[in-house]
């Protein structure tokens, strides 16, 4: 099974090009009509539609953590620091883990790019 994935809108639609590229389905925060939203509401409309949430907004762990801490369930969030992670490890990476991962493995957790 595959993950499908959710762009917050800090991410370079690069990112998203070059991942649809690669064939992994991925929905831009602005595409669903949502720039502009607050990461809890962001993070919610990601889980609503069965889709992992990725972004290069420090924020959103820290929403994630506090939900773990709370007991509050998501899809999941993937995390990778603007400065410290190419657009094209960015890529490689979030393919890989949209190719070889289930929903279940993504579920309430925060994963961290690069690999």
């Amino acid at each position: 099974m595959t993950i499908t994935l959710y762009m917050d809108e800090q991410v370079p639609i690069s990112i998203a090009t070059g991942l649809r590229r690669r064939g992994v389905d991925v929905l831009t925060v602005q595409e669903d009509g949502r720039s502009g939203y607050q990461d809890p509401i962001l993070l919610d409309r990601a889980t609503e539609l069965g889709r992992v949430m990725f972004s290069q907004d420090e924020d959103l762990p820290i929403e994630a953590y506090r939900r773990q801490a709370e007991g509050i369930n998501f899809a999941g969030v993937i995390y990778a620091r603007q400065k410290h992670v190419s657009i094209g490890d960015c890529v490689r990476d979030l393919e890989l883990i949209a190719k070889a991962s289930d929903p279940e493995d993504c579920a309430n957790r925060v994963q961290y790019l690069p690999l």
